[in-house]
């Protein structure tokens, strides 16, 4: 009972890269969250955790979606990608991540942009051209 559940709820595209990316990457975080300092883990690192799970919420969304409605929902994800990035920036500069950690996350991060800049430029090239009036 329990596979047919999660077949239900899983998108038909759910073994797209970007998707599988970011699962991965979000377990890390969930690893890095435990041991960040307790003054930064109920502020900062809620706000990534936060941020993180509204990309994959907008993920999956334009994932079931047909490919003119993706757009949207893929260009608000990239904008919290950079504010993903730019608090993972700061947990760092404050030293609630180490410098490995940080790595790691980053190029999780960078590999996601393109992955995702990839697919909004794909989409858009299928768009038919504007046509001025």
């Amino acid at each position: 009972m329990s596979e047919n559940f999660h077949k239900k709820l899983t998108p038909k595209k759910d073994d797209l890269p970007i998707i599988n990316k970011l699962i991965l990457a979000y377990k890390k975080w969930q690893e890095f969250l435990i041991h960040f300092p307790k003054t930064s883990r109920f502020s900062l690192g809620s706000k990534i955790d936060l941020l993180f799970i509204e990309i994959i919420e907008l993920i999956y969304l334009a994932v079931t979606m047909n490919p003119t409605s993706k757009i949207p929902y893929l260009v608000k994800a990239n904008t919290k990608l950079d504010l993903l990035k730019f608090f993972l920036q700061i947990a760092w500069r404050i030293k609630a991540l180490d410098d490995k950690k940080y790595i790691s996350l980053s190029a999780d991060f960078d590999e996601l942009g393109r992955m995702l800049g990839g697919w909004i430029r794909q989409l858009k090239e299928k768009l038919p051209p504007k046509t001025e009036e």
